[in-house]
């Protein structure tokens, strides 16, 4: 079996994937004062809870943008598996080739993210993931990563309000029922929603208008949401970041 971790600034997702194929996924807050002890028996756990003797992973590949936690991670999977880990890192074989300027910049998120569509999907593409930041990342038809945009993620945009915003109060995410608020609460979830939506939009059209005819693939915890305010997202694709992981191990085992 292969075991897969995605560890993002706020959440990380462990996948499981046997013959190829993902049999199951979990998905937790990341926490950078856990210990490589507490990071290995919860794992452990999580597969115990699922009838998976831990011992049948075989391989594990990571993509961490959290520094401090590379190392932690390092040696959770040497005590606990008794395996090295692969990390998405420059150097690895990832059949993209990134035309940008510092390509040694690009977040290891997005390109398994490129990866993964480049091999599911046809290019030219524009592949959104709603995270902490929202990535948007362009494909050219030679399987180019051309770059893209990073903006806040809706979460983060939300919290700052509220954190900066002395007489604000916090309010659920959602759309909502209008526009115009009839009151504080729906004030701001008018201005966080509708506000998020219309940045999407527009950084879409952009870059569209730079890369025609490309299909728009989304992923993340908000990809759904989103997805049903912007009709110029084609595809929802909620595994496609563990597909990516899977994909670079593939290419990378030997």
């Amino acid at each position: 079996m292969l075991l897969a971790l995605d560890i993002g600034n706020t959440n990380t997702t462990i996948g499981v994937f046997k013959d190829s194929k993902l049999i199951m996924d979990f998905r937790l807050t990341t926490n950078i004062n856990q210990t490589m002890d507490e990071y290995g028996i919860l794992v452990r756990n999580l597969l115990s809870l699922q009838g998976i003797d831990y011992r049948e992973v075989k391989n594990i590949i990571v993509s961490c943008v959290v520094p401090p936690l590379d190392e932690i991670i390092y040696f959770m999977s040497l005590n606990y598996f008794k395996i090295k880990p692969l990390f998405v890192k420059p150097g690895i074989k990832t059949g993209l080739a990134l035309n940008v300027e510092n390509p040694a910049e690009v977040g290891a998120d997005r390109i398994v993210d490129c990866v993964a569509a480049i091999n599911k999907y046809k290019p030219p593409l524009i592949v959104v993931d709603f995270g902490t930041a929202t990535t948007f990342d362009a494909i050219n038809e030679k399987n180019e990563f051309l770059g893209g945009a990073i903006a806040p993620g809706l979460k983060i945009s939300a919290f700052s309000l509220f954190e900066k915003a002395a007489k604000l109060p916090e309010v659920e995410i959602r759309k909502p029922k209008q526009a115009i608020g009839r009151n504080t609460v729906t004030n701001i979830q008018s201005g966080l929603f509708f506000g998020y939506v219309g940045l999407v939009k527009e950084v879409l059209k952009r870059m569209l208008e730079e890369l025609p005819g490309a299909k728009v693939v989304a992923t993340g915890g908000l990809a759904r949401v989103i997805a049903k305010e912007c009709k110029l997202i084609g595809v929802i694709d909620d595994k496609l970041t563990l597909e990516g992981l899977r994909i670079l191990f593939e290419k990378n085992k030997d």
